[in-house]
């Protein structure tokens, strides 16, 4: 691993306090590339990550648009901005009026990061468009702001047609940017829920909107644990999850699931939530359909039911516990040991 380190960060570091650090002492310590990439929660390269080194908190995600936006580093040290403040200036809605960005406090808004070039973007837009009517319908004060990715103004214009909230426009490159840089934007579509108070609720819009089609649970807080589906599947790309497959025939069975877990699953959440970090596992319960039995079959997993899984898909790794009962202290321990790297993985 030493050299895997070495490889991309080089021989040596220099640490906060300006000492310098061999990368073979960081690997010493069981400093490892893929639980860099787990925490930060990576999922495409090349991807520069800025960090306070005081703290070991993020400073900024998208460090690849800080350099291209900035790179007489005037911003430093590019820490995040209110979002009132990176939003600040015109808005366009798509008959040409144009309004201050103001008009969104007091509202819940959907930040829609979305490209006419792109399939899954379209077929969202067609989704979001009946969701923002109906939670508009319900009297919600809700807005959605279309950050665009377009290739051109022409795409952008014909794209936006389509929708019925408001857009940067096409023009302020630098403004889009910006709320790229300030939400960490890595692929397309997504949407970022925030509060009145401009502060995040979910970075899983996109997953909420496709799963609750009547809007019910609207402004969609996340849920500790989440029942696996077609729509959500794609969250077990960004880091460890851990997935408790169940008999879904048996009546109950899947809601007595989420109720044993969802105790362990909100303290780690709170725990790493003081921390301002987020937590390191996603919690799933996993029935029987086709979309889990593909899931099983590409990680090798046993047909056993209930059956106790980690899964890493950044690693490639899983980490399986197949008893007869499922207890919450065997969960409980199954998370501890695996935070604490006491568990030997299994290759997917």
């Amino acid at each position: 691993m030493a050299g895997a380190l070495t490889d991309v960060l080089g021989e040596v570091l220099v640490g906060a306090d300006g000492e310098e650090v061999a990368v073979s002492a960081l690997a010493a310590r069981g400093v490892s590339l893929l639980k860099l990439w787990n925490k930060y929660r990576v999922s495409n390269i090349p991807s520069l990550i800025f960090i306070d080194a005081s703290t070991g908190k993020v400073v900024c995600r998208n460090g690849l648009l800080v350099i291209r936006d900035d790179p007489e580093g005037l911003e430093f040290p590019w820490g995040p901005k209110p979002f009132s403040e990176v939003v600040a200036g015109p808005l366009l809605r798509n008959n040409g009026q144009t309004l201050d960005s103001s008009a969104l406090e007091g509202s819940h808004v959907g930040v829609y990061f979305s490209a006419h070039w792109c399939p899954p973007c379209r077929s969202l837009t067609r989704v979001l468009v009946e969701s923002y009517r109906k939670i508009k319908e319900a009297g919600q004060k809700f807005e959605i702001l279309f950050v665009s990715a377009d290739r051109s103004e022409d795409s952008f214009k014909q794209y936006f047609s389509e929708m019925p909230w408001v857009a940067v426009p096409y023009a302020d490159e630098a403004r889009r940017s910006r709320l790229n840089r300030l939400y960490g934007i890595q692929g397309i579509p997504t949407l970022i829920v925030l509060d009145s108070k401009g502060d995040v609720i979910t970075r899983q819009g996109r997953v909420e909107v496709l799963n609750d089609i009547e809007c019910r649970e609207f402004p969609w807080h996340p849920k500790p644990v989440l029942e696996l589906t077609d729509s959500n599947a794609v969250q077990l790309n960004e880091g460890p999850c851990l997935v408790l497959f169940v008999d879904s025939e048996d009546d109950g069975e899947s809601e007595a699931a989420k109720q044993l877990i969802q105790p362990i699953a909100e303290k780690i959440i709170a725990k790493y939530k003081a921390k301002e970090e987020e937590a390191p596992l996603l919690f799933f319960v996993a029935g029987e359909d086709d979309m889990t039995d593909s899931l099983r079959d590409y990680t090798n997993l046993p047909e056993a039911a209930p059956l106790l899984t980690i899964l890493d898909m950044s690693a490639r790794a899983k980490y399986v516990m197949d008893v007869e009962e499922i207890t919450p202290e065997i969960v409980e321990a199954f998370v501890s040991d695996f935070l604490a790297d006491k568990l030997k993985p299994e290759p997917i």
